[in-house]
């Protein structure tokens, strides 16, 4: 005996697709609908049994079989809820007659066993269910017009042409003789019946339960798996971590990610079926095996070719989490990871298991979740609830760096609805006076701003509007003021960056109002076939006319114009967003040329797989000055910052503070340096740079969560001083954010005046300074696009454009000249 059989209603149709004339091609012939077979007529003008309204012929047909229960594929072609009608009138029954003599008479109602097709939203049957099954978007592709609704995965599949219902037999002992179709007063027609003969509901109910896919041949192949189920849904399965249970919890990146896993298993995914459903596992759309859906749920496990699955469904709880600071008791801001020992992530309700499917995020599901390699952690509030699994959960909860994060094995009883974790600070830096912010923030909203700010324990967060080709981002948040938390502890402030291509970007820090225009010449930054209209001098002349603060973002690049806003001193900082050597010797490079260059970390967070603030800048307002923004641009303006992506840095040279400048008499002199470095993180070198070179250093090769360093240094010249931390050899052990960031920290200089004023000079940086100057000049003149002279009036009003755009360069060319000529250097 087949599970599913169809009825051969042949011999009783009556009608064909004209029948139902507001449905274009309906499926007609032999139908697969939820992997069950219906036997729909394969002629289109005889196809249906149709009865008009008021129809008072009855139609009979043999059954001559036993069944648990009865499906009938039917429609509605005459509705009058819309029109204001009742609800749950019948409009057809059925009447099982048994060999036994016995007749069941079934009514069909509008709105519970059948609907009008197509069917007005919201009007969906209460017991039946369409003839197509709930659906995924295609996970890789699809149309542009859609990419909004992609972001929803999982779709509700409306009846194309039939509603299916399931009657359930009382008697499934018996034979059922016949069965006679009566119809009521409405148009409506019944397509197909299948008899169900194994007992089981022919639709599923369950939720969806977990499933374990081990291929150990597919290990390293790139992750390109594909479950199918043919009488129920899976979702998209997803990659597992490689790394065990036991490393992830020792690991000492806790509650900063893990290393993503991108081969084909272990992975898992998500099944809701019928007992009879097969599972079928493909890899690159070959099939790797099949499995019995019933047979895995009482084994528990099912054997593929060189693999296995795995059921890992131990019961779940609703709970409600609070995460408290272990010193007040009080709920705390942060964010939260939640996993099966195996690593099935179970996030909080409102918040993602997988963020865009794991695809990439650029502008797209920006704000409330962060994805760092194979974890994805919700922000929270200090409390949050949803489904966990019952046993063990693994939880890893991190705020900012001034907490210890919490990496640890919870234990959840059956019944058990409240789980408590607590995070410890281990050093208030705002106490000590310093303030936290990150420089460069793109996409999030102001408020998501303020909520991932406070749950990474960051105070300042530049939140920058933007244009990208012919997108323009965060236009909305301009207020041209900060937007300041209660109590006061987090400030968001929406300003810009501009952006040009080869001359470089700029971050506007502060503005009151907007900075146009705010691309230019072109992709990616302006529009397609932009013309030069603005150089980065003229924003920055812009800024502080408003009294903003003016950086220069992701030093070196783009590497054009830079230069000469640092020789005709408009740069009020310079920023990195990553541990290299090239940012270093442009960093270094200028400061070695005289130029005073205070440095600031910041993210360029642009996707939800980097987190804010994950480098931030450190800057120290003094116990008189209450933090405000104003107050935490102008201690950046002045010098007294770090750059932390981890660690926590402090540095004197005798005694002096970060930005400060020590006199010394003409012949120099020996200065003490000292420095300390504290982390959530293992650090392994301390390093004192003069001029670039290091001068002093301690190295701990095991790493350490606390370095300190106290040395003498000879100064014979005009100098300048800075500590740095990382990894061995001052190389950086990388974050799992998209970029994969190194963990270090830098602090901006102290500087060393020998005999009179501070000043520096280098005849090499000058000249790479000057050729940069050129090359931006022949960009300007020979490549960039202009509207002809006299076809347009230009922003800045005035009729010499190219004269307007060189202006700048000719100011910095004439600065380092000036300069070159008080030394006596000829040029």
């Amino acid at each position: 005996m087949s599970d599913y059989r169809p009825l051969d209603l042949t011999s009783v149709f009556n009608v064909g697709t004209t029948f139902m004339p507001a449905r274009s091609n309906p499926r007609i012939g032999s139908q697969s609908f939820h992997g069950l077979p219906f036997a729909i007529g394969a002629d289109a003008a005889r196809c249906y049994i149709g009865f008009e309204s008021g129809t008072p012929q009855r139609v009979t047909l043999p059954v001559q079989d036993r069944a648990y229960h009865l499906i009938f594929a039917q429609t509605l072609l005459e509705s009058q809820v819309m029109a204001g009608g009742p609800v749950g009138e019948t409009v057809l029954h059925y009447s099982v007659q048994y060999a036994s003599g016995e007749t069941v008479r079934i009514p069909i109602r509008e709105r519970f066993e059948v609907s009008e097709v197509p069917t007005t939203w919201g009007q969906w049957p209460f017991l039946a269910v369409p003839d197509q099954i709930d659906w995924l978007s295609p996970r890789y592709e699809g149309r542009w017009a859609g990419a909004g609704g992609r972001q929803t995965e999982a779709n509700y599949h409306h009846s194309n042409d039939y509603y299916l219902w399931a009657w359930r037999n009382p008697h499934p002992e018996q034979m059922i003789e016949a069965l006679t179709i009566e119809p009521g007063d409405r148009k409506i027609l019944v397509a197909a019946i299948t008899l169900g003969q194994v007992d089981e509901e022919p639709f599923f109910r369950q939720g969806r339960r977990p499933v374990k896919i081990t291929l150990p041949e597919q290990a390293d192949t790139p992750f390109s798996l594909d479950v199918e189920v043919d009488r129920g849904v899976a979702t998209y399965p997803y990659p597992l971590p490689k790394q065990a249970e036991a490393e992830f919890l020792g690991d000492d990146l806790k509650g900063f990610g893990q290393t993503d896993n991108s081969g084909s298993s272990p992975a898992y995914v998500e099944i809701a079926a019928i007992p009879s459903a097969t599972v079928t596992v493909k890899v690159n759309d070959a099939e790797v095996g099949q499995a019995n859906w019933g047979e895995l749920e009482a084994a528990g496990t099912a054997d593929l070719p060189g693999g296995r699955l795995e059921l890992v469904d131990r019961g779940r709880n609703w709970v409600h989490v609070t995460v408290v600071d272990d010193e007040t008791g009080q709920p705390l801001p942060c964010r939260i990871h939640f996993r099966s020992p195996e690593g099935i992530p179970y996030q909080p309700d409102g918040h993602h298991n997988h963020i865009h499917s794991d695809l990439d995020t650029w502008h797209i599901d920006i704000g409330g979740d962060l994805r760092l390699g194979q974890a994805t952690y919700a922000y929270i509030d200090g409390r949050c609830q949803g489904w966990l699994p019952r046993g063990d959960v693994i939880v890893d909860v991190a705020r900012g760096y001034e907490y210890e994060p919490l990496r640890t094995r919870v234990h959840l009883e059956p019944g058990q609805r409240e789980l408590t974790l607590r995070l410890k600070r281990w050093t208030n830096m705002n106490a000590q006076r310093w303030f936290s912010g990150d420089s460069h923030v793109h996409f999030l909203g102001a408020q998501g701003a303020h909520y991932e700010a406070q749950a990474e324990d960051l105070n300042v967060v530049n939140l920058l509007a933007s244009q990208w080709g012919h997108l323009f981002t965060n236009t909305e948040d301009f207020t041209g003021g900060p937007s300041i938390s209660n109590g006061g502890s987090t400030i968001i402030y929406a300003s810009q960056e501009n952006r040009q291509h080869i001359l470089g970007h700029l971050t506007l820090w502060g503005l009151k109002q907007p900075v146009s225009p705010r691309g230019s010449s072109g992709p990616d930054e302006g529009a397609l076939a932009g013309t030069l209209d603005v150089t980065m001098s003229n924003w920055a002349d812009a800024t502080h006319a408003q009294g903003g603060t003016v950086i220069i973002p992701h030093l070196p690049n783009p590497n054009g114009e830079p230069a000469a806003l640092i020789a005709t001193g408009r740069a009020d900082a310079i920023e990195m967003l990553v541990h290299g050597d090239y940012a270093h010797i442009e960093y270094y490079r200028y400061l070695n040329a005289g130029y005073r260059l205070p440095l600031v970390g910041g993210t360029d967070k642009m996707s939800s797989d980097v987190p804010v603030g994950l480098y931030r800048t450190y800057a120290y307002i003094p116990p008189d000055e209450p933090f405000t923004y104003a107050n935490w641009t102008k201690a950046v303006r002045a010098g007294r910052t770090f750059l932390s992506g981890g660690p926590m840095l402090t540095f004197t040279v005798n005694g002096a503070q970060v930005g400060d400048t020590i006199a010394l008499p003409s012949g120099g002199g020996t200065l003490e340096v000292e420095a300390t470095a504290e982390s959530i993180f293992p650090i392994h070198t301390l390093q004192i740079v003069q001029q670039g070179r290091v001068v002093a250093a301690t190295e701990e090769t095991k790493g350490s969560r606390r370095l300190h360093l106290k040395a003498q240094v000879k100064i014979d010249g005009h100098n300048w001083l800075a500590a740095r931390c990382g990894g061995p050899g001052y190389s950086a052990r990388p974050h799992h954010d998209t970029w994969q960031r190194g963990i270090f920290a830098h602090t901006s200089p102290i500087y060393v005046a020998v005999g009179g004023d501070w000043w520096m000079f280098d005849r090499s940086a000058a000249e790479y300074m000057l050729t940069l100057i050129e090359g931006s000049l022949a960009h300007i003149h020979q490549r960039a696009a202009h509207y002809p002279a006299g076809q347009v009036t230009h922003h800045h009003g005035e009729d010499d454009h190219l004269g307007y755009l060189e202006r700048p360069f000719r100011e910095a060319i004439e600065a380092i000249h000036r300069r070159m000529h008080q030394l006596g250097i000829p040029h």
